[in-house]
């Protein structure tokens, strides 16, 4: 079952092939907001499964003719960093000058499990959706984009174990963690991390996919312009969903609606960029204003936006 948020009052619908649901129109017991719905649990899925088996009328309209928003229930957004080997490695080589051979990527996957997890949040007001125009921060020379695999969890809880990963997982979509990466200014343990949240740092979409897809198995694809940046499986994640829930859950309250996203692979502007011999770095694969952003994957959809 696909998940969308759709219309001048965001309600909750189902994407069916080219047309959108409107479940709670079908059965007044379905919550009409996502949050809702995601918090009444799995006999408000079982209603909405009955609902797009027998909707018709009005509560079925042409998916085309709607608008589409981010399916964003409102709550945090945790993001995995440098979950990826091929991306840290395709970092460190750019970093240091050295070639980006298979013997390391595997030693950037140890060192990374050897060091832990890290990560940020997003701390948004609005998330951008398929269609979005996203504005060209003024702030930055090196804006890049982040395809990721993302989960959102489906009901509250703390200290979780790894194994119970599949108990909290509501559903599965796609996010472009837009990032300026033009410096994060000195170093320091915490802070407020600007270069992953400025308006529009964020789109999710098309849809949460609900109970059909094993997280830890999606593909998907980045393309600038209609070319091929990315092309990635969450199987490849360093740390699995399981194992970052049981990390940020201890002593930490997960509430349904949160989402954790799982990072990003190799293909970024930022790890294909070598600098020159000066030391100063190519802007040509980091994005413009006018270029096109895509994110796809078969299991899910597509979410695109243009620079502006």
């Amino acid at each position: 079952m696909k998940i969308v948020v759709f219309g001048p009052d965001r309600r909750v619908g189902a994407l069916e092939g080219n047309k959108v649901i409107d479940l709670n129109r079908v059965d007044s017991s379905i919550p009409a907001q996502l949050t809702a719905l995601i918090a009444a649990g799995k006999p408000a899925l079982d209603a909405a499964k009955n609902a797009i088996a027998k909707a018709s009328g009005d509560a079925v309209q042409d998916a085309a003719k709607v608008k589409l928003h981010a399916p964003w229930p409102g709550k945090r957004i945790a993001m995995v960093g440098g979950n990826y080997a091929d991306h840290l490695a395709g970092m460190e080589a750019n970093m240091h000058g050295t070639p980006l051979t298979g013997d390391a990527i595997q030693k950037a996957f140890e060192v990374a499990r050897g060091k832990g997890h890290w990560g940020f949040w997003k701390v948004l007001d609005e998330v951008s959706g398929n269609g979005d125009e996203i504005a060209f921060p003024k702030k930055t020379k090196y804006l890049d984009y982040e395809g990721e695999i993302a989960i959102v969890i489906g009901k509250r809880g703390k200290d979780i174990a790894a194994s119970q990963i599949a108990d909290y997982v509501w559903g599965v979509t796609l996010i472009n963690d837009w990032s300026c990466r033009d410096g994060g200014g000195v170093p320091r343990t915490m802070s407020y991390n600007g270069a992953k949240n400025f308006d529009g740092s964020c789109t999710i979409g098309p849809c949460i996919v609900v109970g059909e897809l094993d997280c830890q198995n999606v593909g998907a694809q980045t393309r600038v312009n209609g070319q091929v940046r990315q092309s990635f499986n969450s199987k490849d994640m360093i740390f699995k969903f399981g194992e970052v829930l049981e990390f940020l859950s201890k002593d930490f309250t997960f509430v349904p609606g949160d989402i954790i996203s799982g990072g990003t692979a190799k293909g970024t502007a930022a790890d294909q960029t070598k600098k020159n011999a000066d030391g100063s770095r190519p802007t040509e694969l980091f994005l413009k204003p006018g270029d096109c952003v895509e994110i796809s994957s078969p299991q899910i959809g597509s979410i695109a936006n243009k620079l502006v």
